[in-house]
């Protein structure tokens, strides 16, 4: 070639790649050889690596022998589970696209929520495999990002303000339950009955007893205090603590209100239930009730009595000194009364039921003294209650305990003696009929009732008064005496006594004023 002829500059660069391409470093490539033999990989002949070279730069990849593996490799992503992970066909699960099927586009996310680090390594190293590590940890941080001094200081702070408050809670709760501080005043209280714990916390607020409703309602549940407390009327004090309250408002509590009452001999149950009435005891029409309809213990002495009717105890309500709380039931009044009774006839020389067999003998003579058979007799013995019955008319007829044997007398000889005295005209049973009234009785001797010896044969039908335990003693042992008349002396207020009308008229006579 001739040096002197003039190349293109093109074709000159052409020709200088394309020897240097043809014409590769053979040292080097006996080296890789050499170095691939050694690692035990096959030796790669020109026209092998130009055949690779071809098929990674050619469209389409898949070989010949890649095409008999297409039917295991469509079998695979056919199969349930690829198809569940990644979607079915040419398209992605759907959970991977937006709306419009595209790809989501990043955002910028919060720096909490930002991807994990990874370590530092070559990307373009063929063996470096991404790792996720743990996000740095900010020293010197704590709650809601603070420092920790701070979050300390702040917990420290919250623990003090909960304590102080919950101990001043339990402060201010113990001091009113166990009345700390409180001032002493005497305050009284009523409960009635009916009255709710509602209604009872309500009252001792308003009377200053406690300060916190609220926190006496829970002391009551928890000390079951409603069934503790009673009606009545106590004398509290705003210095006693809750278990003082409740335990003061009980039925027999040392602070309840209390009044001495006196029954005098000879009262009736009319008279006795508007005495205690008037002390702030109980209301008439709350004893008339319960005398009537009120649920009594059984008594013995109580045999006989027909219930139902207010007066119905009459005779059976001892006389005595009693006392009494101020508003208290019927029912613990009238079984104080029944009480007394009792207590009365058992503490008798004799027992009572004992004295009436013995009276009964004496009656029976009497009547067959007088010319009444046997079965007559027999069948006119006293009961207790007929025995209560002539108590009471001896109570009322004696001036003094002294003549109440002689007064007692005179009933049964004229109550033995039917033929001569059917009406043993006993002035002291028409004023009961009368409901009390002493005046004109001569105008009145003949009223309807079954009170009335002036009009009923024999005893009344019930008791006209209680009578004192002298008056049961003449009833139990009359004397033997044969008076059947008496009449009121008014020099010496006592009774004069008479066997015949005839003695008995003339006295009467005897008290007559002369006429001026």
């Amino acid at each position: 070639m001739d040096e002197n002829k003039k190349i293109p500059e093109s074709e000159s660069v052409n020709d200088w790649l394309d020897e240097i391409l043809k014409t590769p470093k053979q040292p080097q490539t006996e080296g890789l050889d050499a170095h691939a033999e050694t690692m035990g990989l096959p030796n790669l002949a020109d026209m092998e690596l130009e055949k690779i070279i071809q098929e990674t730069m050619a469209d389409d990849w898949t070989t010949a022998d890649d095409e008999m593996l297409l039917p295991e490799i469509e079998k695979t992503i056919q199969g349930d589970d690829f198809q569940d992970t990644f979607g079915t066909g040419e398209m992605l699960d759907p959970a991977y696209y937006t709306d419009n099927g595209e790809l989501p586009q990043q955002t910028d996310m919060p720096e909490d929520m930002a991807q994990p680090d990874y370590d530092e390594e070559d990307p373009d190293d063929p063996d470096y495999v991404p790792r996720k590590v743990r996000p740095k940890r900010k020293d010197g941080y704590g709650l809601f990002g603070l420092p920790h001094l701070a979050s300390a200081v702040i917990w420290a702070l919250v623990c003090i303000a909960v304590g102080i408050s919950l101990g001043r809670l339990a402060w201010v709760c113990a001091s009113e339950i166990l009345a700390f501080g409180r001032p002493d005043q005497k305050v009284s209280i009523t409960i009635v009955e009916g009255d709710t714990i509602d209604t009872v916390t309500e009252k001792l607020y308003d009377a200053g007893l406690i300060r916190y409703p609220s926190l006496f309602k829970f002391y009551a549940g928890i000390s079951n205090a409603e069934k503790k407390i009673s009606a009545g009327t106590f004398d509290l004090n705003t210095a006693y603590d809750y278990h003082a309250l409740v335990g003061g408002m009980t039925a027999n509590s040392t602070y309840r209100q209390s009044v001495k009452i006196v029954i005098p001999e000879g009262y009736t149950c009319a008279q006795i239930f508007a005495l205690l009435e008037k002390e702030g005891v109980c209301t008439t029409a709350e004893l008339e009730e319960f005398c009537a309809s009120g649920e009594i213990r059984e008594r013995w002495f109580l045999e006989g009595v027909t219930r139902g009717d207010k007066y119905c105890l009459e005779g059976f309500l001892s006389p005595d000194t009693y006392q009494f709380y101020i508003d208290d039931t019927p029912s613990r009044v009238i079984g104080k009364f029944l009480d007394a009774f009792d207590a009365k006839m058992n503490a008798m020389a004799v027992d009572p039921r004992v004295q009436l067999d013995a009276l009964n003998e004496r009656v029976v003579a009497m009547y067959r003294a007088n010319g009444y058979s046997q079965s007559y007799a027999e069948a006119r013995k006293l009961t207790f209650r007929d025995l209560v019955i002539m108590a009471s008319m001896i109570e009322k007829e004696s001036a003094n305990a002294v003549e109440s044997y002689t007064v007692s007398a005179v009933i049964y000889n004229r109550l033995t003696n039917p033929g001569e005295f059917p009406k043993l005209q006993i002035d002291a049973t028409l004023v009961y009929a009368l409901g009390g009234n002493s005046e004109n009785l001569a105008e009145n001797k003949f009223f309807e009732s079954p009170y009335n010896t002036y009009v009923v044969d024999g005893l009344p039908c019930g008791p006209i008064c209680n009578p004192g335990v002298y008056s049961f003693y003449a009833a139990f042992d009359p004397d033997e005496e044969g008076y059947y008349y008496y009449a009121l002396d008014p020099e010496t207020g006592a009774h004069k006594f008479f066997k015949t009308y005839r003695e008995h008229l003339a006295f009467l006579e005897s008290l007559k004023q002369p006429e001026e």
